[in-house]
């Protein structure tokens, strides 16, 4: 079994906790050893795993460790993978045992990733680094999705869709196929994105329109 960690003692780094444990029921895989977090002190108890500390306690950690990263917001999980230089972190990407993938030989995935229970995705799909998809999520085929990018529960993305690096997406939000989402682009939940969208704005609505733009 290998050691692994969640960055995130929040409430997604528990759901990714209860992940973990699921995948171990299929298959003994991961050794969990506890969390990391910046935000809270280290020692205490999370759902019956210790805080083992922050970014610096995991630089300078000493042994391999495999590191799941529990950040729903893609600018703040850019900036703290960007500070983790440990060379002997890895980032596996885990993926429940009810994930359904239709075509797995032409279905792309790349390192970092979180699939929930529930998620489906159909066949030439390309989904890169450090990719979120929450539960119930689905991705249709020839669709595109780039790195850090985030997708809360119930999410739809239709066949031709290329979502931007570090794009967020609300709970049950649809978006039509053939549209394009700029980079780090938030699309409110239960919006319908019908229209392709600029990148770095807020998009919300039926039809979801750009409502603001931010850096």
């Amino acid at each position: 079994m290998k050691d692994i960690a969640i960055f995130g003692v929040g409430g997604f780094g528990r759901e990714v906790l209860a992940l973990i444990k699921d995948i171990n029921k299929e298959e003994p895989i991961w050794n969990i050893i506890g969390f990391f977090d910046d935000g809270y002190e280290k020692g205490i108890m999370v759902n019956g795993y210790t805080n083992l500390g922050k970014t610096e306690d995991l630089n300078n950690w000493p042994t391999p460790i495999s590191l799941a990263v529990s950040i729903g917001s893609p600018v703040i999980k850019k900036k703290i993978i960007d500070k983790i230089t440990n060379p002997l972190v890895d980032y596996p990407t885990l993926i429940h045992p009810s994930v359904w993938i239709g075509d797995k030989e032409f279905v792309e995935i790349g390192k970092g990733g979180i699939f929930c229970a529930g998620v489906m995705i159909t066949t030439n799909v390309k989904i890169k680094d450090f990719i979120i998809l929450n539960l119930q999520c689905t991705v249709g085929h020839d669709s595109i999705i780039k790195d850090y990018a985030s997708f809360m529960p119930s999410v739809n993305i239709s066949g031709e869709v290329t979502i931007g690096e570090g794009v967020y997406v609300g709970t049950g939000a649809k978006i039509i196929n053939k549209i394009e989402i700029g980079n780090y682009t938030i699309v409110g939940a239960g919006a319908v994105v019908a229209k392709t969208l600029p990148a770095k704005c807020t998009a919300v609505g039926i039809p979801a329109k750009p409502i603001k733009f931010h850096e």
